[in-house]
């Protein structure tokens, strides 16, 4: 079992935030043995895309937060400046979906990460690539 990343309450981001009343609140586990970070989570129709499947844009969301939070495990600080999903086959609508992320490469402030979208059987049904900046430590930010 990792550490439990549940939404920060002073957290504005539609994705993982918890004061965005409109948001995802995605709550993500980070296991610091694999460094892997993972979620698993169901859903609903209010993100619905084409009839009984997952709007892309929410998939393209999920992997971003996934990849995203890899920074806590080097405690840095980096946005996504770019990021590219492959979808393989649609995100049905009300099943469960793990949705995992890791790092593949660091040069310089780039961050180079993976992330995978599956069904409860483990077949990938979406792949996104991320490079993400690093702007700052998480000990260089003001107290």
């Amino acid at each position: 079992m990792g550490i439990l990343l549940e939404p920060n309450p002073a957290n504005h981001c539609f994705g993982c935030g918890a004061a965005n009343q409109r948001g995802m609140r995605l709550m993500f586990e980070r296991d610091d043995h694999a460094r892997r970070i993972r979620g698993t989570f169901c859903i609903g129709p209010e993100y619905q895309g084409g009839p009984a499947f997952v709007h892309g844009g929410i998939v393209a969301t999920l992997l971003d937060e996934v990849m995203s939070k890899v920074s806590l495990f080097d405690r840095d600080h980096s946005m996504t400046a770019e990021l590219s999903i492959e979808y393989l086959k649609p995100v049905p609508i009300g099943s469960d979906v793990t949705v995992e992320g890791w790092e593949l490469e660091r040069k310089g402030r780039s961050r180079l990460r993976q992330g995978e979208v599956r069904d409860a059987s483990g077949a990938v049904l979406a792949r996104g690539k991320g490079r993400f900046v690093e702007l700052r430590k998480a000990s260089d930010q003001p107290a």
